[in-house]
């Protein structure tokens, strides 16, 4: 998420500072910016003269002390709130008081990563989706204390970066993972139950829903580990049984059959 986040800053002409906790993982990142902008350019959705100039934007960095000056911050780090909150925290004690902290978080709380913080106001919610460069949705959530201005500011970045913007107000999963991962956690339910294959499954939706790929296949695509761990935020949240995370799912987990990114969920792909 944060490669493709950095490449729809970076293609709408904005210098981007890409932080992340590993030259290795920062490498990879590039290439994959450079992969994607390769296959616009083939597609004929950027002029091959755009690719350099737009690499030429992003520059990488291990240390989150390089972001001291900058006046906005996406963190895309992990789905789980202690990680987040070192984040945040951090990011918090070093940027200027005017910056804003925006968060690409699928479900967590944004009132509640906002009061870790000196500056609640400034803090929202930027779920932006997967593939970036190709969805055009985010949504932006408001904390409880998210000021106005911060809203405006985040909605009309969202817009210039050639995203619409949805606004939701902050509620565990907001409102895509609020209804999609429970549709996730019944059809998970459905293949463990011996109900119907998860190919059974995902046709079932694909053929009479119209849904682009079943519920099983956008798992895979997801990460089986971040359903999880959003099922969980949902649990936690609402104190509702009905978003406990079917064991099936949770013994995947266990398994390291984490979808597409693993080789293995509930489908099987080639790593190479």
């Amino acid at each position: 998420m944060g490669s493709g986040i950095a490449h729809v800053f970076a293609k709408s002409g904005y210098p981007v500072t890409l932080c992340d906790v590993q030259q290795s993982f920062l490498d990879r990142a590039l290439a994959s910016i450079r992969t994607n902008l390769g296959r616009e350019a083939a597609k004929g959705k950027l002029p091959e003269s755009d690719i350099d100039p737009t690499l030429a934007r992003i520059t990488p960095v291990i240390s989150m002390d390089s972001l001291a000056t900058t006046d906005l911050v996406v963190e895309a780090a992990p789905e789980r709130f202690d990680l987040k909150a070192d984040v945040f925290r951090k990011l918090d004690s070093i940027l200027p008081e005017s910056s804003i902290l925006a968060t690409n978080t699928s479900s967590i709380s944004i009132t509640k990563l906002a009061a870790l913080t000196r500056r609640p106001g400034q803090v929202i919610g930027m779920h932006f989706f997967n593939p970036v460069p190709v969805m055009s949705l985010v949504e932006v959530v408001r904390g409880m204390a998210t000021s106005d201005a911060t809203f405006t500011a985040a909605r009309g970045l969202s817009v210039k970066l050639g995203k619409t913007a949805v606004e939701v107000n902050d509620a565990p999963g907001f409102v895509s993972n609020r209804v999609l991962m429970p549709l996730i956690n019944e059809a998970a339910y459905a293949v463990m139950e011996g109900v119907a294959t998860a190919e059974s499954v995902d046709q079932v939706f694909k053929l009479g829903m119209a849904h682009p790929m079943g519920p099983l296949t956008l798992a895979d695509f997801i990460g089986i580990d971040v359903c999880v761990d959003i099922l969980r935020v949902l649990h936690e949240g609402f104190g509702n049984p009905k978003y406990y995370p079917c064991p099936l799912l949770v013994r995947m987990v266990d398994a390291g059959w984490l979808g597409r990114k693993s080789g293995r969920g509930f489908y099987t792909y080639n790593q190479s």
